[in-house]
């Protein structure tokens, strides 16, 4: 049990970090298909599950949703990414952590 929630923890970390590194716009013709995810226990009451999240990675989007996080702070909840589509085609406005109630 501790060696789970040491990995969820190592890999909310990773994942934070990444989202605040990656800036580049990609733009797709087709909006990739969510895989299906079974969803592990909750590592804790304070974790939120993060259902679809997809990162610029090589031109592409790579898929890192299905996966538990902690809020950075207490009261904090995750506002869901989503796609967007314009002119240039679909791109994918990432998730974040927003202060109080979601919107």
């Amino acid at each position: 049990m501790k060696k789970n929630l040491r990995k969820a923890a190592i890999l909310s970390i990773v994942m934070m970090a990444v989202s605040f590194t990656a800036s580049s716009q990609i733009y797709v013709t087709v909006r990739p298909s969510v895989p299906k995810i079974i969803k592990p226990v909750q590592p804790s009451p304070a974790h939120v599950w993060v259902e679809e999240d997809w990162n610029a990675h090589g031109g592409k989007y790579e898929y890192a949703g299905g996966h538990w996080k902690l809020p950075p702070h207490p009261g904090w909840v995750w506002v869901s990414g989503r796609w967007v589509k314009d002119d240039k085609g679909w791109r994918w406005m990432p998730g974040r952590w927003r202060r109080g109630r979601r919107y």
